[in-house]
């Protein structure tokens, strides 16, 4: 049993090891089953060693802070990897080059980045993520992405091999790029320049005050539930919904948010089947009244 060798072999790792791991903790929405194996490596040799010994031989996701994924109520029948704080250390090269690790939050790069007098970041403070789910999705806001600060990323395959992509070698597209599914985040290099400390911090100011305004806090959500449909309409998402979807719609404790029609949340002990069913009648309604077919910007996981 393949559970027998991951147990044996959390005995040599340093990192943690949990099995039959209850997941809904681990995700905004607050849903979600249990996973096989939860791992949190302690640093790089631990995840290489796991690789090596089951990289090939398992279903592996890797969990960020779970800003923009929808778990499934049987779970996840493999391993959840949990990359610890070993893999959010950040740092400044002399030209306003700020290196971070995967597991990072978009904002405290932002931040770093004011605090050393660098600009062009401060979009990253009002995505609610870590640098390896921003790198996969091509996270943006308020008209800057990823891929226009991206200098560089480091990861890690399937065989425990260290990989460093330079990001002209990256296709980019909204909110997804061309690199292989299973590769496995470790760090970024992003491009700054000179801009003084209080100019980056009103900057941001500003931004998050913008973000504040028009979506929910403090609420369990997934952020964005569905990508703007570009080159089908001019249209926003929450314009579709508003046009198409009755208010106060719900299915068990699964409801859109009043702040933001894009935004759903658990409002009372929501399941999976109660989100999914939310997701398809939106989708299916919008279809019907507008011709757009939307696509999931959340991660379905399980």
């Amino acid at each position: 049993m393949q559970v027998d060798s991951l147990k044996n072999f959390s005995k040599q790792s340093n990192g943690k090891f949990f099995f039959d791991y209850d997941l809904k903790k681990t995700n905004w929405f607050n849903i979600g089953g249990k996973a096989k194996a939860f791992f949190k490596p302690e640093n790089l040799n631990d995840l290489v060693n796991f690789l090596r010994n089951f990289g090939n031989k398992e279903k592996i996701f890797t969990l960020g802070v779970g800003s923009n994924i929808l778990i499934k109520d049987q779970g996840f029948d493999g391993v959840v990897l949990k990359l610890g704080k070993n893999f959010s250390n950040i740092s400044i090269l002399p030209n306003k080059t700020i290196i971070a690790g995967s597991a990072t939050m978009d904002k405290k790069v932002a931040e770093f980045a004011s605090e050393n007098d660098i600009g062009n970041l401060e979009f990253l403070s009002c995505i609610p993520g870590s640098v390896g789910g921003g790198i996969r999705m091509n996270s943006g806001c308020f008209g800057s992405e990823f891929k226009d600060v991206l200098l560089s990323v480091q990861a890690i395959d399937r065989n425990g091999k260290v990989l460093t992509i330079p990001s002209s070698s990256i296709k980019f597209g909204y909110r997804k790029n061309d690199l292989p599914r299973d590769l496995i985040f470790l760090s970024a290099s992003f491009k700054g320049k000179f801009k003084k400390q209080d100019i980056v911090e009103k900057e941001i100011e500003i931004l998050k005050t913008k973000k504040d305004k028009a979506q929910p806090t403090q609420v369990k959500t997934g952020g964005s539930t569905f990508k703007n449909p570009i080159g089908q309409t001019d249209k926003k998402v929450w314009e579709l919904i508003k046009l198409s979807i009755p208010k106060n719609i719900s299915f068990g404790g699964a409801a859109i948010s009043e702040k933001h029609l894009n935004f759903f949340v658990n409002k009372n002990k929501a399941t999976f089947e109660d989100m999914k069913k939310l997701i398809d009648f939106v989708k299916k309604n919008v279809k019907e009244k507008t011709g757009v077919n939307l696509d999931l910007e959340i991660e379905i996981i399980g």
